[in-house]
């Protein structure tokens, strides 16, 4: 006795997807920048740290600190959840083949970014008078 398959599921078959092909230089190029990636995560951190000197002008007039503090720990502590972030998604992204030199360029466009953020946070906090 045989089995067989009706007309109509030969439709819904597909064949396998082809893989992508490796391309090695995407590959070295977002090694490189994923191993410079910790490298200004650490420099981002290290310059909010140096925010903590903007308390030096609160001695004479009254500040926020809470908005100081708010910016102060997300200098510190931002660059590290993106450098986090993005270190995944790039690791995803090269595991299926995609193309993942971006990641880590867009990752330190973030990383500098929010310490600016984090810095203007600061500012208004020592400016709030």
């Amino acid at each position: 006795m045989t089995f067989s398959m009706p007309p109509g599921s030969f439709r819904t078959l597909r064949p396998e997807p082809a893989a992508r092909p490796v391309r090695g230089w995407d590959v070295a190029l977002t090694i490189v920048l994923l191993v410079l990636l910790p490298l200004l995560a650490l420099a981002a951190s290290y310059a909010g740290v140096l925010l903590a000197y903007a308390s030096d002008a609160c001695g004479s007039v009254a500040c926020n600190t809470d908005l100081m503090n708010i910016g102060f720990w997300s200098a510190v502590i931002s660059p590290w959840g993106i450098l986090l972030i993005g270190v995944t998604v790039a690791i995803v992204r090269l595991v299926r083949h995609r193309l993942a030199f971006w990641v880590p360029l867009v990752t330190m466009v973030a990383i500098v970014a929010a310490w600016f953020v984090a810095a203007a946070l600061v500012g208004a906090g020592v400016s709030a008078s």
